[in-house]
């Protein structure tokens, strides 16, 4: 388990609460375009990653490695982030943020569950309730950026629609899983490929974007490598 801070934030509410994280699910591979799901396996196949049996994957994670961190440790420099779309269910309602699933991708070429667990996967704080964004679920936006040298670059980007409904995500989790998303367990929703292919970089910085109410959720975090 883990407690984290978060601010949910609702229509007429922000709440800070510090909560525990009784369960974390990694989602994979849950592109609603099957040609996108089948882009974004031929990517990882180029690193060595097995082709999944069947999609979308769900790849438990240790709750220990949420962090809502500025900064990370990693072992060598083969990890990257991706950006994705976070739900927690919290006192019975789904809640949506965003995060990123950094992992390291030599790990990744010859076991994808073991490579989920040798990161730590960054948060952004804020939550906004999924009831108050789902008749407009269709607007939201996520981008992702990689920092070098002081320069910002444009890494991901498209919308959350290309990834399958959170609804959708979490009937076939329970369905697989045998079990209930149920209060307080966390699922990160998956992410689209990479412009010019997956990256390695010092900083990593994603956003979650409503053009209707006018807001975003963003966070940045910086990679510090443990040399071997």
């Amino acid at each position: 388990m883990n407690k984290l801070k978060f601010n949910f934030l609702s229509i007429d509410d922000n709440i800070e609460k510090e909560i525990e994280v009784t369960k974390a699910i990694v989602a994979g591979w849950t592109s609603s375009d099957r040609d996108a799901v089948e882009k974004h396996i031929r990517e990882l196949e180029e690193l060595g990653v097995k082709r999944p049996e069947r999609t979308p994957c769900y790849y438990p994670v240790s709750a220990s490695r949420l962090c809502t961190d500025t900064s990370i440790e990693v072992i060598g420099g083969d990890s990257s982030g991706e950006v994705e779309f976070v739900m927690l269910m919290h006192e019975g309602e789904l809640w949506l943020g965003t995060g990123s699933d950094h992992t390291d991708r030599k790990v990744e070429a010859y076991d994808v569950i073991v490579s989920k667990q040798l990161c730590d996967k960054p948060l952004a704080l804020a939550l906004w309730r999924f009831a108050d964004i789902e008749s407009h679920w269709d607007q939201l936006l996520m981008k992702s950026f990689i920092i070098k040298d002081a320069e910002k670059t444009l890494y991901q980007e498209g919308p959350v629609t290309a990834m399958l409904h959170p609804h959708e995500l979490i009937k076939q989790y329970e369905e697989v899983a045998s079990c209930s998303f149920s209060d307080n367990n966390l699922m990160y929703g998956g992410t689209f490929p990479a412009i010019g292919g997956i990256q390695m970089s010092p900083c990593f910085e994603y956003e979650l974007v409503d053009p209707v109410l006018e807001r975003k959720i963003s966070h940045k975090y910086d990679i510090e490598i443990i040399d071997i």
